[in-house]
């Protein structure tokens, strides 16, 4: 194998046996990994952060199924690119020598606009071919519905520690170069900290600190020599331009810590960097909910303007309005109560199930629903004093848990008081 390869494409995993973490997928009796040993592949989207093994799992069903295997890239091709692509599934389709439906992997589908992405909805319906798309975006956001409705979205998770301490063994143990080097590792913790969760970044980092490495020297790993190294070229170790997540979570960081210029500079060296506007403006977006929430309900209606305003007016004049919403933001009190409360409730309905919606709370839209008590005994609250009533809105089973704990604002501190005198108050 050619050493000029970066080590990340040297170490490219060819089998499930080889691919590290992702075990909710590809484990035991996982549900990709039922796919490939059945070979019935199904449409579906891989949404995850960089370098966590989307397009090495779509290689490695490519290779399982041995059905003939397609890739675009969303980045270069347009509608006649796909077009071309599906005429060829197509062929291969009605083809006697054909072992399967074929697989159209593309990858960064995000970068897909709506009319490339219409023209795959024909083919996949039909099952001219099966889909598998990856992407670093919320497919939500990003994904035509039609199409998203038939693919199933499966969710990468950065790499663990665990994970990624099993790549280094493997790396210093397997490839050709490092077999051939005195190799120490003193100390893990800076490799693991700034590879955070990123397979291709922790074999950058291997690439670049064995690239320093002089003839007859000793291949050592310790936190003071990879702190130095990235030092001295922090971009070498993000080959592949995975560097703009770290400013991206800069950035947010200081908007969340209130530092109106940090965060500005951050925004300025996305835009600096080439980043999508719009890629800035969902972080905001979502960043009004997260950190700002009821402690200014007025910063997600902002942030929301915000997107409809740079897609009307575009760049370069949008960065203004990134700028504005920004310091907005960075400036605006901070809560994570709603954040906190529906996650809270996420993982209760988790642990208790369906449980049965109360009668009263029903509808009864048929005299069968009524004469079965369907919303027998529920109170209007806007025929009381307030528009306020005190009656049973939880499933009977579970009690009254509380999931929503306001911060200390202002604003939360009204709300708060205002639930309290009208839970509490006298009937």
């Amino acid at each position: 194998m050619p050493t000029y390869q970066p080590l990340a494409e040297r170490l490219r995993p060819k089998s499930l046996d080889e691919y590290i973490g992702q075990k909710h997928l590809v484990g035991e009796n996982a549900i990709i990994r039922r796919m490939i040993e059945t070979g019935n592949i199904s449409s579906f989207i891989l949404w995850g952060p960089p370098g966590v093994g989307k397009t090495t799992l779509a290689r490695i069903i490519a290779e399982q199924t041995k059905v003939p295997f397609y890739t675009l890239s969303a980045v270069t091709s347009g509608v006649k690119e796909v077009r071309e692509v599906l005429d060829r599934c197509k062929a291969d389709a009605r083809s006697v020598f054909s072992n399967g439906r074929p697989i159209l992997f593309i990858d960064e589908i995000h970068r897909f606009n709506k009319s490339q992405q219409d023209s795959l909805l024909g083919a996949v319906e039909n099952g001219t071919v099966t889909l598998i798309g990856a992407t670093t975006e919320n497919p939500s956001f990003e994904v035509i519905r039609p199409l998203l409705s038939r693919a199933q979205v499966y969710v990468l998770k950065p790499l663990d520690n665990d994970d990624l301490l099993e790549l280094l063994n493997r790396a210093l143990s397997t490839d050709e170069i490092f077999k051939g080097l005195e190799v120490r590792v003193e100390s893990t913790e800076a490799l693991l900290r700034f590879s955070a969760g990123d397979a291709r970044k922790l074999l950058n980092i291997l690439d670049l600190i064995r690239q320093s490495v002089k003839s007859g020297e000793a291949f050592v790993i310790n936190d003071d020599i990879v702190t130095s190294r990235l030092q001295e070229n922090p971009m070498a170790f993000d080959k592949n331009g995975e560097l703009h997540y770290d400013i991206i979570s800069a950035f947010i960081k200081s908007v969340r810590g209130s530092d109106p210029d940090a965060a500005i500079y951050w925004l300025a060296r996305l835009i600096a960097g080439g980043e999508d506007p719009k890629f800035i403006a969902r972080r905001l977006v979502i960043l009004a909910s997260e950190d700002i929430g009821l402690a200014n309900p007025n910063a997600l209606l902002l942030a929301n303007a915000t997107f409809d305003a740079l897609t009307k007016i575009g760049w370069p004049e949008g960065r203004i309005i990134l700028s504005e919403c920004t310091i907005y933001l960075a400036t605006s009190p901070k809560s994570n109560s709603a954040y906190l409360a529906i996650d809270a409730a996420l993982e209760f309905v988790e642990k208790t199930g369906n449980q049965p919606v109360p009668l009263h709370l029903r509808n009864a839209p048929t005299k069968l629903m009524s004469d079965l008590g369907y919303h027998e005994g529920y109170k209007y609250p806007h025929d009381y004093p307030h528009h306020f009533t005190r009656q049973a809105y939880m499933p009977e089973t579970i009690g009254h848990p509380a999931f929503w704990n306001p911060c200390h604002n202002p604003a939360e501190d009204k709300l708060a008081q205002r639930q309290h005198e009208l839970w509490n108050s006298e009937d």
